[in-house]
Order: C-alpha cells, then sequence, then structure tokens
C-alpha cells in the first residue's frame, strides 16, 4: 500500500543554460538526475515521494530547446516548446494540423500554457497503482495489481500487454507517428535519431520504462519530415471530460488521396495498449481503395483484432473500432 506524503524530499536543483551543459550534468549523475520539463507531471511524483532523485535539471533556461524551424527539409521542434506554442505555430497550423489539434486536447488551457511537447511525449504512464507506489512490475515487483479479479482497470490496454496493462497517455504521440516524425535523442556521446513510432518502449521491450530515452539522454528536437504535409488529417480523443482528462482511447491519421482513392495512409492510436500503436492491418485494408462505408468497417474490424479486455474496460473494443472508422471516414472531408 502506498504511503502519501505531502512533502518534497531534498534534492540538489541545477538549472542550466545550454543543452551541453545540462548533457554533462547528466552524465554526472545517470539514473540519480530527474529532467524537469514544464514540471507538471513531475511536482506530482516528487510531493508524493515515489520518484526521489538526487538531482533536478531544470530545462526552463535552455532557450535553444525551444525553438521551432521550419527548412527543406520540413519542422523542426524543440522538446522544450510549449504546446501552446506548438497549437499557434503557423506552419504547423497550415501544414502539419493533426499536431497541433491532439496539442490543443492536452490537459486545459493552464497546463498548455506550460506543459512541453517533450514532456507530453516522455511523462510516464498514469497507472494509479503504479503511481501511487504500490510495488508492481513496472516498480520492480512480481504483480500486476490492475491485472487482478477486483482491480480497478477501467482505463487500462486491450492490446499487447505484457505483464503490465498501463497505457501510454501522450496525446501527441500518435499525431507524430501518424505524420513519421523523428526523435533526435542527446548523450555525452553524441546524437541519435529514432523514428517516432520507435521512441515509445513497451513491457515486453523494458517494463521499467515508457520511452527509448536512458538515464543520461536528453529529447532535444522532433523532426517532422514534409512528406505528409498538407495531407487529409483526421484526430479524435475520447475521454469522460472535455477538459483535462487523459484519453480512453485517440485516433490519428494521415491520408493522401488522389481522386478519390487513397494513396497512402498512416493510422495510429493511444490509450489502447502499452504503446501508441499504428494499425497497420488497417492502413492495408485503406490503402488503393475508394473510401466507402465498407472500408471504414472493414478497417474497424482489422483494428481489434486481437483485443483482450480486462474485467472493465471490454467498452475499449467498439470505442476503437469506431473511432478507425471515424477516421476512415474522415480523410474522405
Amino acid at each position: 500500500m502506498a504511503v502519501i506524503r505531502d512533502m518534497m524530499p531534498a534534492f540538489k536543483l541545477f538549472q542550466p543554460t545550454t543543452t551541453d551543459e545540462a548533457l554533462g550534468l547528466l552524465e554526472e549523475y545517470g539514473a540519480q538526475a530527474w529532467i524537469l520539463a514544464g514540471g507538471l507531471d513531475s511536482f506530482d511524483w516528487l510531493k508524493d515521494r515515489v520518484k526521489r532523485p538526487t538531482a533536478v535539471v531544470d530545462l526552463g533556461g535552455v532557450e535553444e530547446l525551444r525553438a521551432i524551424r521550419s527548412s527543406n527539409n520540413g519542422l523542426a521542434i524543440g522538446a522544450m516548446a510549449t504546446l501552446r506554442e506548438v497549437i499557434r505555430h503557423q506552419e504547423v497550423s497550415d501544414s502539419y494540423r493533426i499536431l497541433a489539434d491532439s496539442a490543443a486536447l492536452a490537459a486545459s488551457p493552464q497546463i498548455r500554457n506550460q506543459g512541453t511537447l517533450g514532456g507530453n511525449l516522455g511523462q510516464d504512464t498514469r497507472c494509479w497503482y503504479y503511481r501511487d507506489g504500490w510495488n508492481c512490475y513496472r516498480a520492480g515487483g512480481n504483480i500486476c495489481y490492475a491485472d487482478t479479479p477486483t482491480a480497478m482497470n477501467r482505463e487500462h490496454c486491450i492490446l499487447g500487454a505484457s505483464r503490465c496493462v498501463a497505457v501510454n497517455p501522450s496525446d501527441t504521440a500518435p499525431a507524430l507517428i501518424a505524420l513519421d516524425a523523428e526523435m533526435e535523442i542527446r548523450n555525452s556521446d553524441g546524437t541519435q535519431i529514432v523514428t517516432a513510432e520507435d521512441f515509445f518502449v513497451g513491457p515486453a521491450v523494458d517494463i521499467t520504462r515508457m520511452t527509448a530515452l536512458q538515464s543520461s539522454d536528453l529529447l532535444t528536437t522532433i523532426r517532422i519530415p514534409p512528406t505528409w504535409a498538407g495531407a487529409r488529417f483526421y484526430f479524435e480523443k475520447s475521454r469522460d471530460r472535455a477538459v483535462w482528462d487523459f484519453a480512453l482511447a485517440s485516433v490519428a491519421s494521415a491520408a493522401k488521396i488522389t481522386n478519390g482513392t487513397v494513396e497512402d495512409i498512416r493510422i495510429t492510436v493511444n490509450g489502447v495498449a502499452p504503446t501508441p500503436l499504428r494499425l497497420r492491418a488497417s492502413e492495408d485494408v485503406v490503402r488503393g481503395q475508394q473510401l466507402t462505408e465498407d472500408v471504414a468497417k472493414r478497417a474497424g474490424e482489422a483494428a481489434v483484432q486481437g483485443v483482450r479486455p480486462l474485467a472493465h474496460n471490454g467498452y475499449k473494443v467498439a470505442l476503437l473500432r469506431n473511432l478507425v472508422m471515424r477516421a476512415v471516414r474522415g480523410a474522405e472531408a
């Protein structure tokens, strides 16, 4: 059982002004360092004393990580750009609207003003057993408390579980996967580029992490290629309340359509699996087809193949099916 203490543990606070300075601190403190971006998720962890870092590295003063730059290679968004800045950026709105749409549905206006794109992507799961300090698989224990006969698991996954049934909470992740974005990760050894899809890590790979970031890594830039600029976009987030809440399920799609025929399409969902999930089977149903109601239905059915709902989240099966159908229909608009 978790013991909640409304007081932060002691730690050293560092406020670097350059990326290199931040990387040096992460290298020095390793797994004992905590990266502070917007701070909105961090303070809950620290106040509840579930996380006890030795050093907190506040990136708020690293201006180079906030820039949004356009080039012939697409758009490069600094990980410290706020969600509000992303939403209001003209090129994001004009060419990559699906990212603006997804960011605009994150949390509340106050949180979007301070929360960052990198923070939204890198946040930990919202499973309350884990976040309240229960000694589950993800926390180093030998049980998933959400996957028991009496568990409260209405928000948990119906696909891809491996011991842990927690879902990824990011609103912007499915949009960036649909856009075929890339993540630039830096550490003291250099720079690594990974696709947005590969950036997220499920429990079958590493049950202690949600992303590919290691303890000394820093997500610096999100790169969006021009490949899908101006495509037909669709984003929808299903949640209990119209503000604040995390997605019960969400869908993002990008489609290229010529004379009514789908030349190419990418469909990604979140809130139903441990990672944002690209639905290749549904894409295959739609690609090369006219957008008919039959195609939408078959894409929806392909999305729910292999689902394994828990005791209280069976509703997500129909929700996922319908969201994918709506995304396919929406590509026609």
